[in-house]
């Protein structure tokens, strides 16, 4: 069974910086597509930064400039490094892998993590 486990949330004020970090357990042998997406109460899931294993990323606008995501294929780890955090980022992130390949061969479902919440206050 494959499980991704999110840290690195918490409290912070406008302007700062948050890294978001997210692991992946299992008997894994690679994952193509990691990615972040977030969700506030009473609103969709939201994508905010995916990176697949072309190198190919593709971030929400509303984030381009601000946040970066980055990968590390060994610790089949993503992270999401964000800065000049708005109010508007508030939300639940959570971490999401797809097309999981497996000693047991492909995983036949994309992976969710928990959830890591993030707060972008005075």
């Amino acid at each position: 069974q494959v499980q991704l486990v999110e840290s690195g949330g918490g409290l912070v004020q406008p302007g700062g910086s948050l890294r978001l970090s997210c692991a992946a357990s299992g008997r894994i042998v690679s994952i193509y597509t990691m990615g972040w997406y977030r969700q506030t109460s009473g609103k969709q899931l939201e994508l905010v930064a995916t990176l697949n294993g072309g190198g190919r990323t593709n971030y929400a606008d509303s984030v381009i400039g601000r946040f970066t995501i980055s990968r590390d294929n060994a610790k089949n780890a993503v992270y999401l490094q964000m800065s000049s955090l708005k109010p508007e980022d508030t939300a639940v992130y959570y971490c999401n892998a797809d097309t999981i390949l497996t000693t047991a061969g492909y995983y036949g479902m994309e992976c969710w993590g928990k959830g890591t919440l993030v707060t972008v206050s005075s």
